[in-house]
């Protein structure tokens, strides 16, 4: 595979070779999100040597994704920048950690990515909201716990019709709030029900009184790191997000006594989404970066 091709979902393995090698933190390297958003960035892919290259469009201008994966970077970053001399525009390198920066060298100019920054917490503290700081979430917790009779079940076949009911609800609700972003939210999370158990996902349920008010949806990125790409529940039920939030927590840590880390992925820039981020304490923030190269200058 190297020439670039649309992408698709019988890339999953040969793609989950190339980001269990890379073993990173970052929601941009696991199949799901490359899958699930792939009518808003327009993926095409292709391996060189082992590492893969991937062509995305970005608000409108070509860019790549850093070329992860193993081995010398140098045959990747040469056919990357012959795509761009042959398309006659500027190679532009999205989705790059601290950890690559030393491996691009001095033709790049390197531009922080805070909007594509992921939120990094230590899962033992979602799954209790123990300490001083996220008192308010435990609070939030308790008042949902008395206010219903409630449970929390592992996302499954059976009960994914259900969270589509619950996703129409909350699209409804919430579209006037978010404009044009909830289209494409809503795009990917209707290709993750549709392609479930093929992508390898898992998620939980939140039912109160016997609806469901909320659920959350990942997988498992890197030897400690569970990424949760979505998480969804009705902002009008207090408490909801956090219980969301804490048991899905709480599941992961019990299945995957491994995962130290949830990664609650970025908040593209949206204001009220890093308010909200950052209330749960995050232990870092991954961050992101770009890098231009401009042969011509």
């Amino acid at each position: 595979m190297t020439e670039l091709q649309p992408l698709s979902c019988g890339h999953r393995e040969k793609l989950n070779e190339i980001f269990k090698s890379e073993n990173s933190r970052s929601a941009d390297y696991c199949f799901g999100n490359f899958f699930m958003w792939d009518n808003r960035f327009r993926q095409y892919v292709c391996t060189i040597e082992n590492r893969l290259v991937t062509r995305l469009t970005r608000n409108g201008e070509v860019y790549f994704a850093f070329p992860v994966g193993s081995g010398d970077i140098s045959p990747a970053l040469t056919y990357m920048k012959s795509c761009c001399l042959e398309m006659d525009i500027p190679l532009k390198i999205c989705g790059i950690c601290d950890e690559h920066l030393p491996l691009l060298g001095d033709e790049f100019k390197i531009f922080p990515d805070r909007d594509f920054s992921d939120y990094i917490y230590k899962i033992e503290a979602l799954s209790s909201f123990s300490g001083k700081h996220l008192h308010g979430k435990k609070n939030f917790c308790n008042r949902f716990e008395k206010e219903h009779q409630w449970h929390f079940e592992p996302m499954s076949a059976e009960n994914l019709p259900l969270c589509r009911e619950m996703l129409c609800q909350w699209l409804e609700k919430e579209a006037m709030r978010l404009s044009g972003s909830i289209v494409y939210e809503g795009e990917a999370l209707r290709i993750a029900f549709n392609n479930f158990e093929e992508l390898g996902l898992e998620g939980g349920v939140l039912f109160a009184d016997g609806y469901v008010v909320g659920f959350s949806l990942g997988e498992v990125i890197s030897d400690d790191t569970f990424c949760v790409h979505f998480e969804k529940a009705f902002s009008d039920i207090p408490g909801a997000y956090p219980m969301v939030c804490r048991e899905t927590a709480k599941m992961i840590r019990d299945k995957y006594p491994e995962i130290c880390y949830v990664n609650r992925e970025d908040d593209m820039g949206i204001e009220a989404l890093r308010k909200s981020k950052l209330s749960y304490k995050p232990e870092y923030i991954l961050e992101k970066h770009t890098a231009i190269w401009n042969e011509n200058e």
